[in-house]
Parts: structure tokens; sequence; C-alpha cells
């Protein structure tokens, strides 16, 4: 079974890798400039950075079916910030695919783009941070994970149940209106 809301749970994964990606490209880039290690190396830095896209991939997109239930507790403003910020990190994560797979040539082209690929990867890192640091702000100083939870109770509510009991409170607020 997936967690509900999936959001939380998908994030993770781009923003570890963020973290790691400057430091794993300047440790292959000069393994491989020094000759201490050979340049297929490189490619486990590729396979990371398709899993860097598809997890942003997948974290915008979690991000964007939770949207509109969020924006019933935080702020609309609040919620498109991190949106642009997560779809920057995006467009800085493909650019580091594109460049790393760059790095698989050899010659100058590869020893270019492994070389760019460092201040690249800490241009993802700062995005990253960016994203992780909105999102975390909608959670804990703005409440949005008051939209999962039960304004009687406390208790979490998952996103099936939310949405049944709003299409329950519509049709008793649409059979008031009978009378």
């Amino acid at each position: 079974m997936l967690p509900d809301p999936l959001h939380p749970a998908v994030v993770h994964l781009p923003i570890a890798l963020s973290l790691l990606m400057p430091l794993l490209a300047l440790c292959a880039a000069l393994a491989i400039h020094r000759e201490m290690m050979p340049r297929q190396i490189w490619s486990g830095l590729v396979l990371l950075s398709f899993l860097l896209v598809a997890g942003s991939w997948a974290a915008l997109e979690t991000g964007e079916h939770e949207e509109e239930r969020v924006e019933q507790a935080v702020a609309e403003s609040l919620v498109e910030a991190h949106e642009e910020a997560a779809e920057l990190f995006i467009v800085i994560a493909g650019a580091f695919l594109l460049v790393c797979l760059a790095g698989l040539s050899s010659g100058r082209t590869g020893d270019l783009a492994r070389v760019a690929s460092v201040p690249l990867a800490i241009g993802l890192l700062i995005s990253g941070v960016q994203v992780g640091h909105r999102g975390g702000e909608l959670v804990y100083r703005h409440g949005a994970a008051s939209a999962y939870t039960d304004s009687k109770t406390g208790g979490f509510v998952s996103g099936a149940a939310a949405e049944e009991r709003r299409h329950r409170g519509e049709h008793e607020h649409d059979d008031e209106g009978d009378d």
C-alpha cells in the first residue's frame, strides 16, 4: 500500500541526491582526471542523475496532486512559491543529467563536461535546499499538515477519507438547500 499523502514520502530521494551530487561529481571527476579510476565510473553518476530527475518528476507530480487540498489550509501563494522552486530544481536536475551524459565522452568534451558538472551540482544543491526549505515551511510553519488532520479529533485523515468526507459534506449542504 502506498503512503497517503504520497508527496512527503517521494521528496526525500531527490533532496538526498541533491545533497550528495556535488561531492560525488567532484570525487568522480578528480579520480578520472588523475587516472585513479576508469572513465566508466562516471556511468554511476549518470545513473544517480537519472534517478534524481525521475525522483524530482515524481515529487513534482505528487505535489501537484496534493496542491488543491493543501491550499485549503495554506495560502495559495506559498504553495505556488514551493512549486516554482520545484520546477526550477527539475530544470537544473535535467541540465545536470545532460552534462553528466556528456561526461561519458572521451577527450576534451568529456573532460569539460565532468568539470562543468561540479558547479552545476552545487547549483542543484542550492536549489534543492530552497525547495526543501519552502516545503518544510509549508508543513511546520504554515500548517499544511492540517489539511490531513481531522479538526474534531486532531487525528490523521487520508486523502481518500478526506475526499469522501468533503463529498458527503457537499451533499449534506445541498440537501439543506432543498428545504
